[in-house]
């Protein structure tokens, strides 16, 4: 016969283990807060937005439909352009070599919202200011820059950076409410794995369940401590007889 395991069963294991799952989860905390306040380095972000155009000749009309396409399809070729290593060295320049343009290339990120000619430019640093620095310096130089690349005299800034004195990473609350959530899932499985490793009869309900046959008694153990009062007890209430009787 298929053994099945009851709701109860499976609350009385969790009420057996409650010390080890409180303390798996504790320690969990306890570390993710640890590691996120004291360990991890904050890091910073700006944003710097720009607005690109193609070049416009004298007679051409200020709004033209198939242009906006014609931009909106050259996004990716402008963002690969503010990547490349042309742009990144000359912003290194502009920040007298304190940052290499390998380094510029893993902080900056280039982007764009859907069926949008806004380009943004976002920097991620352990610095705020020096986070709004290159993603300005960045702007500058790829407005300057692609007038002779391709024929786009028409680059706009439309946001300049700002320092953002709050970090965008680590998230230490965010990081201790998924250690939570993982010290509880570890605590409860591990809880379960030593239920079913442990094949020890400590109950009469196993007896009957393993032998299939009923219990008609069992001896219960009485520890020292327990076996000391019953003395005692005894003890007085012999000695309270005698009193009575003489």
């Amino acid at each position: 016969m298929e053994e099945t395991i009851s709701l109860r069963e499976l609350m009385e294991t969790l009420k057996k283990r409650i010390r080890l799952i409180i303390l798996i989860t504790l320690t969990a905390i306890l570390v993710s807060g640890a590691v996120s306040f004291f360990l991890l380095t904050p890091v910073y972000q700006s944003t710097s937005e720009l607005l690109v155009n193609q070049s416009k000749s004298s007679g051409q009309p200020g709004f033209n439909t198939g242009e906006i396409q014609t931009n909106l399809q050259l996004i990716n070729t402008y963002s690969d352009i503010i990547k490349s290593r042309n742009i990144l060295e000359k912003v290194s320049g502009e920040l007298d070599g304190g940052v290499s343009a390998s380094e510029l290339d893993g902080r900056i990120t280039v982007g764009n919202k859907d069926q949008s000619q806004v380009m943004s430019i976002t920097v991620q640093d352990t610095d705020p200011n020096q986070a709004a620095l290159i993603a300005n310096k960045t702007a500058e130089v790829f407005q300057k820059e692609v007038v002779n690349i391709m024929n786009v005299d028409n680059v706009t800034i439309l946001t300049p950076a700002e320092a953002n004195q709050s970090p965008v990473k680590p998230q230490p609350y965010l990081n201790i409410a998924i250690a939570t959530v993982v010290g509880l899932m570890i605590g409860i499985g591990l809880a379960f794995l030593l239920e079913f490793l442990d094949n020890t009869i400590k109950t009469e309900h196993e007896v009957e369940k393993l032998l299939g046959v009923p219990v008609l008694g069992s001896i219960a153990r009485i520890s020292d401590q327990d076996e000391k009062k019953s003395r005692n007890r005894s003890e007085g209430n012999s000695r309270v007889r005698g009193e009575k009787v003489g």
